[in-house]
């Protein structure tokens, strides 16, 4: 009687495995900097280190991968997208903040490691990465304020700006908030997206 052979999972696309060595990286990379290993990657990820020079040319390479995806706004803009409207303004905002401060934090900690073991801060070529030109970061950023602007809108019978122009005032907080303060201690997500709605002055009788 013939026996069949076990049917072998397919495996991995090249991009497949690319993105999959990225993904495992990223927070060795964010822990180690530039002391991370090939070595460390590939067991973390459970493969051989060679496969990780089957996708990547050097570790060089592979740490540019890694700071193109820390920078990446897709992420983002998918889980602002995905914030209910109908939900009132102040969670809306609430979700936006978390959503951008894990971003920034994510991305800080990515390319702060790395400068901190010695690399240049420095965004990685195009031709090296597949990433678009400069120009797609004043792209994303359009975009993201537009998705923030969409936040808003239900509102814009009601608010003293443009939900445009508010969506600017909210990025620029946003990326305050993710600078170390200058002076006292920094206020809180909720002191901060309170004043942002509702002034600096208490509230009189």
């Amino acid at each position: 009687m013939e026996t069949q052979g076990r049917r072998r999972a397919p495996g991995m696309s090249p991009q497949q495995r690319r993105e999959m060595i990225i993904r495992t990286a990223l927070p060795l990379v964010a822990e180690h900097g530039t002391a991370v290993t090939t070595g460390q990657i590939a067991r973390t990820a459970g493969i051989g280190e060679a496969t990780i020079f089957r996708v990547f040319a050097d570790k060089e390479e592979l740490l540019d991968a890694c700071v193109a995806e820390a920078t990446r706004t897709d992420h983002i803009l998918s889980e602002l997208t995905a914030i209910p409207l109908n939900v009132p303004l102040p969670d809306r905002l609430a979700e936006a903040s978390a959503a951008i401060e894990a971003y920034l934090a994510r991305m800080g900690m990515v390319m702060g490691a790395l400068h901190a073991t010695g690399r240049p801060l420095r965004r990685p070529d195009p031709s090296e990465t597949g990433r678009p030109p400069a120009d797609a970061r004043t792209d994303a950023m359009n975009r993201t304020r537009a998705a923030l602007a969409e936040l808003f809108e239900p509102e814009r019978d009601r608010l003293r700006l443009l939900p445009e122009q508010l969506a600017s005032l909210f990025m620029g907080l946003m990326f305050a908030r993710a600078r170390p303060p200058a002076g006292p201690e920094a206020p809180s997500v909720e002191d901060s997206l309170d004043v942002f709605l509702h002034g600096a002055f208490k509230e009189t009788e």
